[in-house]
């Protein structure tokens, strides 16, 4: 018989499942699944393949009645708990849609396994990998650099030539942490600067395609395209506050930006705050070296503060716009023009700026599902391991040898850009659950399980479960994209134990909401199991 998560010769998959005894002690047996339901990826979306959906194929009826005599079992024909199947039937998700693990650490035998080694979707529950990886390969100490270089001599505060800024990929350059490094660079004696601002984003290779490519919605910031020298996650945030003595809306943006001119269509209401405040009108129009924008809608007097995040410019534009404003507010003086460039041979240190530690920027990546700031991980463990420039390529080469290097076989993953902004990711719910039994063994692991959301505390699970059992007790990632609905984490159990949970769910037009609802329904049963 094949062991589980292998297959016989002719093609039928194999799962475990529970069933009880009469001394009510839990027990294994195997069972064929039938037919995957087999997944392509497209433009249009993750479809099932022609009559995948239709039922088991013929083996499983004539094999699973052979294996019931011979191994003299209680065979069910679905191995999905009646409290999971309940949930799923209430969103109209079939039980092929799902593949699950329920595990204990440090333990090789699955409470629960469902199509484990189904290769299925995750979405950004494959941020697990690139984070870990990039723990175990970095370290949690790892910082970036972002460096300042003068271009001509600096005398009585006025730099006669360019200032050159070369950035290494820092994920977390901020407004507020940019400031601060701009205004390392007055206290060193920078105040006029005669030249032109060169920007140095050589350290990661230029990045193919539009911040539009995945979905056709270019502005929204979950799009943004890595660059090894951005501000603010390339985002721009637009603020709307309303002010009952002018009897309108103020609207400023942060970071402030020097190219970016704003039209304020905005007008102010009586009344309750409502949804339809929270969604003015974005129109935008860009130009070679700046954008306009303009807001439209209604914004109700007692909403407090309204806030819209949207990409308006590429990245080098942006933080271009985004100095000119701060540099001024520091007292400097700079009129020059932008320019795309490398640090040259002679140009002198000013600064140098490091990130907080990779160990406390993972929080950003896991729990609020931040697909820059870890695409920029992938690309610094590329340009790490193998040198600069990274490169995507590179950046998965190393995730795979760091995976040989682990003994984590995991042949059915497709890792594309590590962030799961992407039709062609793949993993299985084996393959995760192995990825968090080994994160359980490492030396980093308090570091990598802090950086999961917290059921019912915060991240992308802070507003689930808060009346429940599980409310503080759950470190989960999760993911969503259209058709995929995906979670895997820990339990920590009344008794101090740690479980594994994993659910991946791919099926055509499921809503992130029915994805919660049967994501809960596996997390409460597997909370309750002895």
């Amino acid at each position: 018989m094949p062991r589980h998560g292998q297959s016989d010769r002719c093609g039928v998959d194999w799962i475990t499942v529970l069933f009880t005894d009469t001394d009510a002690a839990r027990k294994r047996s195997v069972i064929p699944a039938g037919e995957p339901v087999a997944m392509r990826s497209a433009a249009a979306g993750l479809q099932p393949e022609d009559g995948a959906s239709r039922g088991l194929w013929w083996p499983v009826s004539l094999m699973a009645g052979a294996l019931c005599a011979a191994y003299a079992v209680a065979c069910a024909g679905d191995p999905l708990p009646d409290e999971i199947k309940r949930a799923m039937a209430a969103q109209n998700v079939p039980g092929s849609a799902i593949s699950l693990v329920v595990e204990d650490v440090d333990t090789t035998q699955p409470i629960l396994s469902v199509e484990a080694s189904r290769a299925r979707h995750p979405a950004s529950v494959i941020k697990l990998l690139t984070t870990l990886s990039g723990l175990e390969l970095l370290g949690p100490d790892y910082t970036w650099n972002t460096e300042a270089y003068r271009r001509g001599p600096l005398r009585n505060g006025t730099l006669s030539g360019d200032l050159v800024i070369k950035g290494y990929g820092d994920p977390f350059m901020v407004t507020e942490r940019f400031w601060l490094f701009l205004r390392a660079l007055r206290d060193r004696g920078v105040r006029d600067i005669e030249g032109a601002l060169v920007l140095d984003s050589s350290y990661f290779e230029t990045q193919p395609g539009q911040p539009g490519d995945f979905d056709g919605k270019p502005y929204r910031v979950y799009n943004a395209i890595p660059d090894a020298l951005t501000l603010n996650f390339q985002s721009t945030e637009f603020r709307m506050i309303p002010d009952a003595e002018t009897d309108g809306v103020r609207l400023t943006t942060m970071p402030p930006l020097a190219n970016l001119s704003l039209e304020n269509g905005l007008r102010l209401v009586s009344g309750p705050c409502r949804s339809e405040h929270r969604y003015p009108k974005f129109d935008i129009d860009s130009g070679q070296d700046g954008a306009r924008v303009r807001l439209t809608g209604a914004l109700a007097l007692d909403c407090d503060k309204l806030s819209l995040n949207r990409l308006t410019l590429p990245p080098s534009t942006h933080l271009y716009g985004g100095f000119r404003v701060l540099w001024s507010e520091l007292g400097g003086q700079f009129d020059g023009a932008l320019q795309l460039g490398r640090v040259g041979p002679d140009d002198a240190l000013l600064y140098r700026q490091s990130s907080p530690p990779l160990g406390e920027l993972m929080r950003g990546m896991n729990k609020f599902s931040n697909n820059l700031m870890t695409r920029q991980l992938l690309l610094t463990i590329g340009a790490e391991m193998a040198g600069p420039p990274g490169t995507v390529a590179k950046g998965r080469e190393a995730v795979r040898a760091w995976l040989d290097s682990r003994g984590l076989a995991l042949p059915e993953l497709v890792l594309d850009n590590g962030a799961g902004l992407s039709r062609e990711t793949r993993i299985s719910a084996a393959g995760l659950a192995r990825l968090l039994q080994a994160a359980y063994q490492s030396p980093y692991m308090p570091e990598f399980i802090s950086s999961l959301p917290l059921a019912a505390l915060d991240g992308t699970m802070r507003r689930r479960l808060k009346t429940d059992a599980l409310a503080g007790r759950a470190h989960i990632k999760t993911g969503s994209l259209r058709d995929v609905s995906a979670m895997a984490g820990y339990l920590t159990l009344p008794g101090g134990q740690r479980r594994i949970v994993v659910a991946l769910i791919n099926h055509p037009g499921i809503q992130h909401w029915q994805g919660w609802e049967i994501q809960d329904a596996v997390l409460r049963w597997a909370y309750d199991q002895d």
